[in-house]
């Protein structure tokens, strides 16, 4: 019955409805062992016509003293949370033969994802506005397309990048949403920067134990799977104590300074 409610999950386009499917999922997940049958291909995941996707280059940058700009984002971040639930239930749904505590993480992470949608979604509201109004970009849907071979690489690259990337950039978004006064944004961002620590713990611990399993050195790996995907190394600067939480290691952090 999971694979099932999982796939449905999955491939849902309707974000109201995704959220209601991953609330149902996670329900029937805790309730007992887990039903996953050998891993096939999963269905594509669903995602609505809006918003439109276009180059990050194209999207617009505004300040946060405006309403507008406070909108374009929490929308964008709403955009990244909404792929960050399709991440999680692929990532449960396509990689077979892992523990099946990997299986319960990630469908955790799909639950907690949906909740930080929500609350985004909610925020965007009071705001007069809605997810769909703005255009968005598809880099964190790219990536996945790009480790949807090997869940090394997709630990490795997702969580333990792109998501990290958030734990670099929210206290500043933080402070300067709190220099505008919006602290009901304020406590949006500060529920998603502490969840999104064990979330990308969970993707350390799994690229760990995916080095481990075969006979590879994790920083060294991480090291080279930087160079092969992101060639100009990544942009700092780095959440040092956030990092360091979320598993990374001084030497791994060290390296990243050194790459940038």
């Amino acid at each position: 019955m999971h694979r099932a409610v999982l796939e449905l999950a999955l491939s849902e386009p309707d974000p109201a409805a995704k959220c209601r499917r991953v609330d149902a999922l996670w329900a029937g997940v805790s309730a007992g062992p887990l039903q996953l049958e050998p891993a096939q291909p999963p269905p594509a995941a669903g995602r609505p016509t809006r918003p439109e996707l276009v180059a990050p280059s194209s999207l617009s940058r505004r300040g946060l003293g405006s309403v507008r700009g406070r909108v374009a984002l929490l929308h964008a971040v709403a955009h990244i949370e909404f792929n960050a639930i399709n991440l999680a239930l692929d990532a449960a749904a396509r990689f077979s033969g892992m523990p099946e505590t990997f299986y319960r993480d990630w469908l955790s992470v799909a639950h907690d994802e949906t909740r930080h949608f929500r609350l985004l979604e909610q925020r965007l509201g009071e705001l007069g506005a809605a997810y769909g109004d703005l255009p968005a970009h598809n880099g964190l849907w790219e990536m996945a397309e790009k480790t949807a071979h090997d869940p090394l690489v997709r630990m490795a690259l997702v969580p333990r990048v792109l998501e990290a990337r958030g734990l670099d950039v929210t206290p500043g978004m933080i402070e300067k949403l709190r220099q505008a006064g919006d602290h009901e944004s304020v406590a949006c961002l500060e529920v998603i920067l502490e969840e999104e620590v064990r979330h990308v713990a969970i993707g350390s611990r799994w690229f760990r134990h995916l080095c481990d399993q075969r006979g590879l050195v994790s920083e060294t790996t991480f090291r080279s799977l930087l160079d092969e995907y992101f060639a100009g190394g990544l942009r700092g600067p780095f959440n040092h104590p956030a990092r360091l939480e979320a598993g990374f290691t001084e030497s791994e952090l060290e390296d990243l300074e050194l790459a940038t």
